[in-house]
């Protein structure tokens, strides 16, 4: 029997989820197959609404060597696993002779463990476990989170966190779920033969296609463990968020709360002595942490220095005091010491860090209204971890609506730890960047609108001429509007300001679940949804209730954004121009992503508003422009009242 060709697969496919199949489909299968042929690397842009996941997992069934998914949203890994997969595998069958396996992997932290369930959490000022069942009063939402939970233990085959619906509070999950730090390990847990997390690295060894998340690929890359199978193939969806996502499982926090639990945790397991130093580092450490004012420190003062060198010291002192003594009248001294061991061990690793102080790193202060003060260090660049641990030994695609930034891949790329497209040279990772295009007629389906003749936005204080600008749009398309700002403050005062003003109805993010306000705002053209940089990638509503996306301002970094000042700064110190490859990089891809909620489906009209000059008359405003969809261009306000006036008036009009 011949073999199938890739058009005969694609076409199969989409025919089994009831899809369209897409010139641009077409095309992005057809380079992924010869990336994944080629062991080379593929930055590929499809638009919304082109059937991507299709686009990559076809070429890679077809190809046979395991393949590894990693996702950025929970939406997506869901998708993957419970419609395109199922369905793909399904309709590909016939075709290849073989039905090739699927799983879903995360870390640990995402499966109910069982011990935790069944032997209780660790108590910090009592010896040994105690029972969050009967600690929690059952009235409580706590309480009643953690009854749900039990009786769901018996019946989910998973254990996965994103199983339970509705779903819980980090802290009730966090009473029966352990880190891999803090994990028994199966040989020596009393649960491990049933062990929800070692059930789903069984499945994922077993599997043809693993589907993951930024995060676990993430830890594999940092950590050296391998926690994924070996696989040939590596596809990286919403790929845009890959950087950040890397950044934040590299990054290291020590907060004074966090160390005094650690001592509480350590300090009946050890000798009195090495308590003692620990606890006596801990008060220092919680006494300038009173006085830190936030910011980055490019230099680790003295008194932090020693402060953090008597942490670190006290802390391997009871790391090995914790591995060489035993108490059992502690009840299961096991599980209470390797929650011990996890807690100090963190503070050690962090300290030492800061200490060491690599130039590749950034330490800052930061203040939290409820938590107070923290000490933070992330790596100044991801790129080189990015550019070893990714791109060796295997082929690499990596896929999101948002890739090409100011007209090429190279900015993204750059992040990647890649050089420029075409460079070629030993260490070099040969990759191509394709953009496949958008099924919708954007110039036709969308107006890109800035409101040239407003003021420039300046850092803090009332804008009441944009405030004015936004109530007047939102009137003239009669709700329907997604209000993208740049910070809560903005949402908030936005959200109160047209509230006294207008009678649609305003949600705001955070006085509902996300889910819920979606819902509500897609289910009422009339109402509309305000919120902050979150909001701006998982929201899909096609159709009338989103005529109008509002971005209050260009979302650079604030200035003080210790990372992301850093990063610019290192990159003037090489030569380099740090405004337009950090912060117009930066804003560009949350532009484009906002932007993006306008159009989703092929009847989708409508209006995406910029509150902010600076976009018609700053110089990079031409590179932020072409990172956004191809939308008809004007400054025009009059002009775009009348098209918000007669979109609304169409879709009033269908609606009848």
């Amino acid at each position: 029997m011949t073999k199938p060709s890739l058009p005969e697969l694609l076409h199969a496919a989409v025919t089994a989820v009831g899809g369209v199949e897409r010139p641009g489909q077409v095309t992005m299968a057809e380079a992924v197959a010869e990336a994944v042929d080629d062991n080379s690397h593929l930055l590929v842009q499809a638009g919304t609404g082109t059937g991507k996941s299709l686009g990559y997992l076809v070429p890679a069934l077809a190809h046979g060597e395991r393949v590894v998914v990693a996702t950025a949203t929970l939406a997506l890994q869901r998708q993957l696993v419970e419609r395109d997969l199922p369905r793909t595998v399904e309709a590909l069958h016939p075709l290849l002779r073989r039905r090739p396996e699927f799983a879903m992997l995360k870390g640990r932290s995402n499966y109910l463990c069982l011990h935790r369930l069944h032997e209780g959490v660790p108590q910090e000022e009592e010896d040994g476990l105690f029972d969050q069942f009967e600690a929690a009063a059952p009235t409580s939402k706590l309480g009643q989170d953690l009854l749900r939970m039990r009786d769901w233990s018996d019946e989910t085959e998973t254990g996965d966190r994103d199983d339970l619906t509705p779903g819980v509070s980090d802290r009730a999950w966090g009473q029966i779920s352990v880190s891999s730090r803090e994990c028994l390990g199966a040989s020596k847990c009393a649960y491990g033969a049933e062990c929800f997390a070692e059930a789903a690295r069984e499945r994922a060894k077993l599997a043809d296609v693993v589907v993951t998340n930024h995060a676990l690929l993430a830890i594999d890359a940092i950590e050296g463990a391998p926690v994924l199978p070996q696989h040939e193939v590596l596809i990286v969806d919403e790929a845009h968020e890959l950087v950040s996502r890397v950044t934040g499982v590299a990054t290291g926090e020590l907060t004074p709360g966090q160390v005094n639990r650690a001592v509480r945790r350590a300090a009946k397991l050890v000798n009195e002595k090495a308590a003692d130093a620990l606890q006596t580092a801990a008060e220092t450490f919680e006494r300038l942490m009173e006085l830190a004012l936030p910011g980055r420190l490019e230099e680790i003062p003295e008194d932090l220095s020693y402060a953090l060198m008597a942490l670190r010291d006290a802390a391997r002192t009871v790391i090995s005091a914790l591995g060489s003594t035993s108490d059992k009248s502690v009840q299961d001294e096991n599980a209470v010491r390797k929650q011990a061991l996890a807690a100090v061990e963190n503070i050690h690793d962090v300290a030492e860090r800061v200490v060491q102080g690599s130039e590749y790193d950034v330490v800052w202060y930061e203040r939290h209204d409820r938590f107070g003060a923290s000490l933070r260090v992330a790596p100044l660049s991801v790129k080189g971890l990015l550019r070893e641990k990714l791109f060796t030994e295997r082929s690499v695609v990596l896929t999101s609506a948002t890739l090409k930034l100011g007209g090429d891949f190279n900015g993204v790329g750059a992040s990647l730890g890649l050089s420029p497209e075409g460079t070629e040279g030993e260490d070099v990772p040969p990759w191509k960047g394709l953009d496949v295009g958008s099924p919708f007629d954007y110039p036709k389906q969308g107006i890109l609108y800035v409101a040239r003749h407003l003021a420039t936005p300046g850092r803090e204080g009332s804008r009441g001429d944009m405030m004015d600008e936004l109530a007047e749009l939102v009137e003239a398309a009669g709700g329907r509007t997604l209000g993208l700002f740049s910070s809560m403050r903005a949402a908030q005062a936005a959200a109160e300001e047209l509230r006294g003003r207008l009678d649609h109805p305003i949600l705001l993010q955070g006085e509902e679940t996300l889910g819920e306000l979606i819902k509500t705002f897609a289910g009422d053209p009339e109402t509309c949804l305000f919120g902050t940089l979150s909001l701006w990638q998982g929201v899909d509503v096609p159709g009338p209730s989103c005529q109008l996306v509002v971005m209050d301002r260009i979302p650079f970094p604030r200035p003080d954004d210790p990372l992301m000042s850093a990063r610019q700064k290192a990159v003037e110190e090489a030569g380099g121009n740090g405004f337009m490859s950090v912060a117009a990089t930066h804003a560009a891809l949350l532009m484009a992503q906002g932007a993006g909620r306008l159009v989703r489906a092929t009847g989708d009209r409508g209006v995406v508003a910029v509150l902010d000059p600076r976009l018609a008359n700053a110089r990079y405003g031409s590179y932020l422009k072409a990172s956004l969809p191809d939308f008809w261009y004007t400054t025009d306000r009059n002009q775009v009242r009348r098209s918000l006036a007669a979109i609304d008036a169409v879709a009033k009009a269908d609606g009848k």
